[in-house]
């Protein structure tokens, strides 16, 4: 992974966690960790998904509508990361 790559993941990491007001889990979080359900150590909920979409609008310019899209984008850190790329590219 490029450096740019690892400074944009660290960079959303930081406003994912913002948004939600948590700090990152003991022992850090896994760019593919999952952020929602029984695996998720951050125990997110809708309206955490919300907040997360307002952030990544506010930041990046992107907009996330209430969609299955959005839902696969929200799943992990990763999953964030390329849905953006491939909006901020379009």
């Amino acid at each position: 992974m490029e450096a740019s790559d690892r400074a944009f993941l660290a960079e959303l990491k930081t406003c994912v966690l913002a948004a939600v007001e948590k700090d990152e889990p003991v022992g850090g979080m896994r760019d593919d960790e999952p952020w929602f359900g029984d695996e998720s150590r951050l125990e997110l909920d809708s309206l955490d998904a919300l907040q997360i979409s307002m952030a990544i609008q506010k930041k990046y310019g992107v907009r996330m509508p209430d969609s299955k899209e959005t839902r696969r984008a929200l799943v992990s850190l990763l999953a964030l990361a390329e849905h953006l790329r491939v909006r901020m590219s379009a």
